[in-house]
Order: C-alpha cells, then sequence, then structure tokens
C-alpha cells in the first residue's frame, strides 16, 4: 500500500491542523535532520520512525532515519537497563557499562553527522554517541520513550552525565521529568490513523482473521495486543481471565510479535503458554513483523481490549484501541494515564482482581462499553495522532535552533 500523504489527514484532522504543520515546516525547509534508534523490526518507536520519516521529507525536511548495531550481548545489557529504568532490580556491572559505552562508540565511528542540522537520538540504547557532538554543528536531541519515573538511582547517573549533554530532551509524560541541567519537552507518542494497523477494514476481512486463528466470533473476546514482555504482565492477565470466565463465557486473545532489540520475548512467550495450560478458550499468537493488518482486525472484532502493563512508557496499544472505538481496561501506570481517563475513555484497575471484575462489567454492559470507546476515540484525535506529533517535534527544532529568543516568528 502506497504511503498516506499529508493532505490525506485533512479528513480525519481538518484543514486548519494541515495549514499549521505546512506553515511551521517552511521555516525549516531544507534542514537535514536525522533520527537514531536500535531496532527497525518491532515496537512503538521503528512504527512511528517508519511513519514519521516520510511525512517530514514531504514536508521539505530532509529527515533520515538510522538504527544502531550490537550484539546479543548488547542486547541483553539494554534490556537489563530497560528493565532497570522501569524501577526492576537488575545487578548493572560496571563491565556492562563498559560493553554498552564501547558498542556505542563502534557505532560513532561508522555514522557521519557532519552534514545533519538536527540529530534525535532515541531512548537509550544509543544515548552515547552524543560524545560525537563536538564534530557536529546540529542541534541534538534525546527522545526517550519509557518511564523513566523510578529509575535505578547508579544506572540513571551513568546516563544522566550523557543526557546533559544534550540541548535538550523529550520525555511523554509529566511523571517522568527528572531533576536536569537542560530544558525537557512533553511530547507524547502518537498513532498513524491511516496506516494499516489503524484504518478502517472491510467485515469481510476482519471475519476472516478470526476464522484463520479459530476464534469464534459468537462468544465475547478479550484482547491485549502486546509484544511479550515481562513488564506488559500477560501471566497476570491470564489468572484475571481465568477468574473471569468462572462467571462469564469469553476468550482471551493474546497476540503480539517481537523486536529484535528484545532478546526476553521467547522466554516470556513460553511462560505465557504454561500458564494458559493448553485451554481452548485463550488464543496465543506470535505474530511476524508486518501482520498490521491482522492486528487491525483483531482488535477491531474484539469485545474489549486489555494493555496489563505494569510499566509502560506509554503505550501506543492503548491508543490504536481506542481509536477503533473500542473500550480498554488499564493498569494506571506510565503514559497509559494520559489515554485512559477512569470512566471517561476506558476502566483503570489496580489488581488482577479488579481486572478480573471490569472485564466482566463491561462484557455485561456493551452499551457503557461502547460508550467508552466513542469518547477514547475523540480523545485520541485530539491529542494522540501523529499529525500532532510531528507538529510538536517541528517546534522542538525551532525551539533549539532559536534557542534564547523569547519569540520566534512562523
Amino acid at each position: 500500500m502506497a504511503l498516506a500523504k499529508l493532505d490525506d489527514y485533512r479528513q480525519v484532522v481538518g484543514d486548519p491542523e494541515i495549514e499549521e504543520m505546512r506553515a511551521i515546516a517552511r521555516q525549516l525547509k531544507g534542514a537535514r535532520m536525522k533520527h537514531i534508534n536500535s531496532t527497525s523490526v518491532g515496537g512503538g518507536v521503528a512504527e512511528i520512525l517508519h511513519r514519521m520519516v516520510p511525512l517530514l521529507n514531504e514536508m521539505g525536511i530532509l529527515a533520515r532515519w538510522e538504527v544502531i548495531k550490537g550484539g546479543d550481548d548488547f542486547f541483553n545489557i539494554t534490556k537489563a537497563f530497560h528493565n532497570a529504568l522501569h524501577g526492576k532490580a537488575e545487578n548493572i556491572t560496571s563491565e556492562m557499562l563498559r560493553v554498552f559505552a564501547d558498542y556505542n562508540r563502534k557505532n560513532a565511528e561508522e555514522m557521519d553527522f557532519s552534514q545533519d542540522d538536527f540529530v534525535f537520538i532515541h531512548d537509550p540504547q544509543p544515548i552515547c554517541l552524543i560524545e560525537k557532538r563536538t564534530k557536529s554543528k546540529a542541534h541534538w536531541v534525546w527522545r526517550c520513550h519509557i518511564d523513566i519515573s523510578t529509575p535505578q538511582p547508579d544506572l540513571w547517573q551513568f546516563l544522566k552525565n550523557y543526557v546533559e549533554r544534550y540541548e535538550g530532551a523529550v520525555i511523554s509524560s509529566p511523571s517522568f521529568s527528572q531533576r536536569l541541567s537542560v530544558p525537557q519537552f512533553l511530547i507524547p507518542p502518537s498513532i498513524d490513523p491511516l496506516a494499516d494497523k489503524n484504518k478502517e477494514l472491510e467485515p469481510r476481512f476482519i471475519n476472516s482473521v478470526f476464522e484463520k486463528y479459530g476464534i469464534d466470533r459468537q462468544r465475547p473476546i478479550v484482547t491485549q495486543i502486546s509484544r511479550f514482555d515481562r513488564l506488559k504482565d500477560p501471566v497476570g492477565l491470564i489468572k484475571a481471565f481465568k477468574m473471569a470466565h468462572k462467571k462469564l463465557d469469553c476468550q482471551l486473545v493474546l497476540a503480539g510479535g517481537g523486536a529484535t532489540d528484545d532478546p526476553e520475548g521467547l522466554l516470556v512467550l513460553e511462560e505465557v503458554k504454561a500458564e494458559a495450560e493448553g485451554r481452548p478458550d485463550i488464543h496465543i499468537l506470535h505474530l511476524a513483523p508486518g501482520a498490521d493488518l491482522e492486528i487491525n482486525a483483531l482488535v477491531r472484532g474484539s469485545s474489549i481490549i486489555v494493555q496489563n502493563s505494569i510499566k509502560e512508557g506509554f503505550g501506543l496499544t492503548v491508543s490504536e484501541a481506542l481509536w477503533k472505538g473500542k473500550a480498554i481496561i488499564s493498569r494506571p501506570v506510565g503514559g497509559i494515564t494520559q489515554q485512559v481517563l477512569h470512566d471517561v475513555t476506558g476502566l483503570l484497575v489496580h489488581s488482577t482482581e479488579g481486572l478480573a471484575y471490569s472485564i466482566r462489567y463491561l462484557l455485561a454492559n456493551p452499551d457503557w462499553a461502547a460508550a467508552l470507546g466513542k469518547a477514547g476515540k475523540e480523545f485520541v484525535r485530539g491529542n494522540f495522532l501523529i499529525t500532532r506529533h510531528l507538529r510538536r517535534y517541528m517546534l522542538v527544532m525551532l525551539s533549539t535552533r532559536f534557542s534564547g529568543q523569547k519569540k520566534i516568528y512562523l
């Protein structure tokens, strides 16, 4: 499918928003912008960049996207970093920090920043590339997509020494803010309403996907779409489903893929299968990369959506479900609290028992579930679409280019 053009979004967000974006982009016309992260497949960052980079280029900003390289040892370390920044106890050794920095240094040697005007480094994995800033005229920004509200102190101090060498840090939620000597910008991530994962689908196609996986659409369906990651707590969701199922016939779908920078995925998948105990009403789908249309269909054909994360930077799957008008049940963690307003756009729960009760409640009250989903879709339209995200990134670019000026005229 051809990628959507900026004007295609007028039907979703209206003419004023598109015109405002073009006005801002004119101030950046010809600027060279580089994004760097750790994977091109899997995860929200890669999804966003796949859509964002072409749109930036359409608006006259010469955007490129590069991915750092690393071996298994590097990605095992960055996974431990990921967990530790989310507050989980991890043994981060000085040897791990050395290996982490060495991989960054090797990547830096192969990268050229001499022609860039703006460099956006995504998440901790490539954070040490900032050491090359002295050989660049670019404005450097660190974009953090994860929840750093309660990081492991020693690790955060190590990373903070790098963060404060950037010109600014972008975080997804006010609660993630840290005491830093550089400006912090609040920008939530976003979904693309015209991408395969979110666009409207024909009912016949939706039915075909459920038939393919042997899921009965005549019975209620509870679905979680996520990587198989302990922080998404799929095992906890199965426990809640078992409680709910004792009083209400329903099915559970756990669907997701992996990411090349997440070495734990297959281990967690086995833990999930063990908890499911082979029950025919629990469907565990390990989807291949690029299964966006199938994910879209699974969400649209489900009765309700759950995002049972115990830590979450943002949780794009939440906005994706709300955009499809689906009621969602989540825990009040990280960026999810920006998307799920309790009893307005979904339900927030604090325990496995609370999750089980809420599943039964929404399945027994489909009109209320539909009302939550309807409100959720409009909330996403106003706050979490890629057009708003692009506009905010361009404003950060202008802010760093004209740092110190009280007014910027467009």
